[in-house]
């Protein structure tokens, strides 16, 4: 079976790093050119809370692939999707699996292209940043890793163990028969720690660790509830763990509740740095679009007010064309809501 990890940056380099040490031949591919002649003449070191060297590694530029891909692990940003899946559809096999591991809600624009028989959807529980070529952070506890899978219409049970196979060289993956449920909390955590993270310039527990930060976080999550809801969604357990009944909140007493939770919840991933801080510091558009963007759509469409993620797209969108700066004073940054 041949793999391709397109997109190898911080979670792609991992996920290669745990493949290619079990036994999975795996090509990561990726633009940075840095990167992938680091692989090459280096391997793979993976720091954090984990220590690994893996040597040798199979990685190539875009305009080195040949042939035809069983599964291709799609870990790109959704800033240029429908390119990059054009681009990838001649690539895969004709009875290829493309498994597309992106923040949002990206399987229904890639299944226009390739067909929902061949698109599969994974939920990453865990967090990576890469800390120079070929060197990647993982920042996530090793017993909260897990990922989270399903399929669109017309995948089959054998099509999703294939992958599920290949992935738990890496870690535990749960099979969703609810994947839009899925889609939406991983959604809720990276609207809420993905974006006032990168605002503050922080980390996951930098929000946790804030109380200015835990009060927009609680506010940001109840907004995504109120959405998906609004839009028909039951959201799915994340990692065994029922996130509207910890985290939404009706009245003060829940609120505190919720608010005293979030430290604890988040206790495994608050070394996390959001994906979209990272893409800022290196003066890369982020996908902010793609996940409070998202909430904001929904919002409209179902007409559920969503002024906490309206507030963080604006906001980011400003610090990224260097209107507004990183940093924890959310008091200053949004006063309307305190």
């Amino acid at each position: 079976m041949r793999c391709a990890i397109y997109g190898a940056g911080s979670l792609g380099t991992v996920l290669g790093a745990y493949l290619t040490r079990n036994g999975v031949s795996v090509d990561l591919i990726n633009r940075n050119q840095k990167h992938i002649a680091a692989l090459r003449e280096q391997g793979i070191r993976i720091t954090g809370t984990v220590s690994m060297n893996v040597k040798p590694v199979s990685a190539l530029l875009p305009e080195e692939m040949t042939g035809k891909y069983d599964l291709i692990f799609l870990m790109t940003k959704q800033l240029d999707n429908r390119k990059t899946v054009l681009f990838l559809r001649d690539y895969l096999a004709e009875d290829g699996l493309m498994v597309t591991f992106q923040n949002g809600i990206p399987e229904d624009g890639i299944a226009e292209i390739i067909g929902k028989e061949r698109t599969i959807g994974c939920v990453v529980e865990w967090g990576a940043t890469m800390t120079g070529p070929g060197v990647c952070e993982l920042t996530s506890a090793p017993d909260s890793l897990s990922f989270h899978m399903g399929g669109m219409e017309g995948i089959t049970e054998e099509k999703l163990q294939r992958v599920k196979n290949v992935l738990e060289k890496m870690c535990p993956v749960v099979l969703e028969e609810n994947l839009p449920g899925a889609r939406w909390s991983k959604l809720l955590i990276n609207a809420t720690f993905s974006g006032l993270g990168t605002i503050m310039g922080g980390t996951f527990g930098s929000v946790t660790g804030d109380p200015d930060g835990r009060e927009l976080a609680i506010r940001c999550m109840k907004e995504v509830i109120d959405v998906g809801r609004a839009a028909g969604v039951t959201f799915a357990p994340v990692q065994g763990k029922d996130i509207v009944k910890l985290f939404y909140w009706e009245n003060p007493v829940k609120k505190v509740a919720a608010k005293l939770i979030l430290p604890v919840a988040m206790k495994k991933h608050a070394a996390i740095e959001p994906s979209m801080l990272q893409d800022l510091k290196k003066g890369k558009p982020c996908e902010v679009e793609a996940i409070n963007g998202v909430v904001c759509q929904w919002g409209k469409k179902v007409h559920v007010p969503t002024p906490v993620n309206d507030w963080i797209v604006q906001t980011i969108q400003q610090i990224q064309e260097g209107k507004e700066t990183f940093g924890a004073d959310l008091r200053r940054k949004a006063p309307q809501f305190f």
